[in-house]
């Protein structure tokens, strides 16, 4: 195989293209506290973490103090300091873990799953990790308006997980019944905001509506993508 030849293989593999999007690292100018080593320091730092979660959820973003997140996760005010400098850096944290955990979401569909089940599959997977920080995704939508740095941040997650769903489609494309001639950048875009705006709603939603939510769009993704059967 020649270097031209090995060049196309390498474009065409859906592989190499999930490694070329890499995520937004939204902690890497924050400068952190010196992250904890001792178990009881990470289990503070931790509670630290769940308890803005919580309060996110229930409170928003403006409304949610550092007073309440020490007390929430019954640790002293100063011990918060110990960790975070401030209740933006919490949230830049949960949101750089939200993140962490959709990266780990694999684009490999089984050999001969039907490409509506691995659309299904792969979006419920998607939402259970994005409906576990729900509280900081709220929070975050609100937070972007106020601060300008964090609009910037915004405007790489959602660049990040556009690319991860372009590559998602194009790996989709190569599957038996695949539509020809789509316009995966565009249908990418918009399915993404469509993604981002589910989760937006889901904090009015109970967990059946969730699922049907989730199927639904799965189905809608699935019939822009592929002819059906018959």
């Amino acid at each position: 195989m020649n270097r031209r030849t090995q060049k196309r293989a390498g474009e065409a593999n859906p592989r190499r293209r999930q490694r070329d999007v890499s995520r937004p690292m939204l902690l890497a100018n924050e400068n952190l506290p010196a992250p904890p080593t001792q178990k009881r320091s990470l289990d503070k730092r931790e509670r630290l973490k769940a308890a803005a979660l919580e309060l996110f959820r229930e409170k928003g973003y403006a409304r949610t103090s550092i007073d309440d997140i020490a007390a929430g996760a019954k640790v002293p005010v100063g011990g918060f300091y110990l960790h975070f400098r401030s209740k933006r850096q919490v949230l830049l944290t949960l949101m750089d873990d939200l993140l962490a955990a959709l990266s780990t979401i694999g684009f490999l569909p089984a050999d001969g799953a039907h490409p509506r089940d691995v659309i299904r599959s792969l979006l419920t997977q998607a939402f259970a990790r994005d409906l576990h920080f729900l509280g900081a995704y709220r929070a975050w939508q609100e937070a972007v308006f106020s601060e300008p740095d964090l609009t910037r941040c915004d405007a790489a997650i959602h660049a990040w997980t556009r690319q991860r769903v372009i590559a998602l489609f194009q790996r989709l494309q190569e599957l038996p019944r695949a539509r020809r001639g789509v316009d995966i950048p565009q249908l990418a875009s918009v399915m993404d905001r469509l993604y981002w705006a589910l989760l937006s709603e889901a904090l009015s939603l109970d967990p059946q509506q969730i699922t049907q939510r989730v199927h639904a769009t799965a189905d809608v993704t699935y019939h822009a993508l592929f002819t059906d059967s018959g």
